[in-house]
């Protein structure tokens, strides 16, 4: 099933905050800004917080794929770049880049073909 783009790009930027072991308050401020500028019709984040809270780990990369996707597929490319653009401010935000969100940020530009 696919996953509306709004969400789907909600999915990505709090996983890439999650891959490192915490989502601080700056990396919350970055996510919230992208909502507010990109999809204000996503005021109630609750269901989509519970079922990213309940993600197992393990399967964190396999979710980041399958909504990178769905998100690529509903955007433009100026929507895509308004995303990466976000997801490098969110990974630089506790300014430290780990080697996990190097690793989710390389998926998707794999999977986008922006090398």
């Amino acid at each position: 099933m696919e996953i509306d783009k709004a969400i789907a790009g909600y999915h990505i930027l709090v996983i890439l905050s999650e891959v490192d072991g915490y989502f601080d308050a700056t990396e919350k401020k970055v996510v919230s800004q992208y909502i507010k500028e990109n999809h204000r019709s996503l005021v109630n984040l609750e269901v989509q917080n519970r079922i990213l809270s309940t993600l197992p780990r393990e399967l964190y990369m396999e979710h980041f794929e399958k909504v990178a996707n769905d998100f690529y597929w509903q955007s433009t490319i100026e929507e895509r770049n308004k995303l990466i653009n976000c997801a490098f401010k969110l990974i630089k935000a506790d300014n430290r880049i780990s080697k996990e969100e190097n690793k989710y940020i390389d998926t998707l530009y794999n999977l986008w073909d922006l090398n």
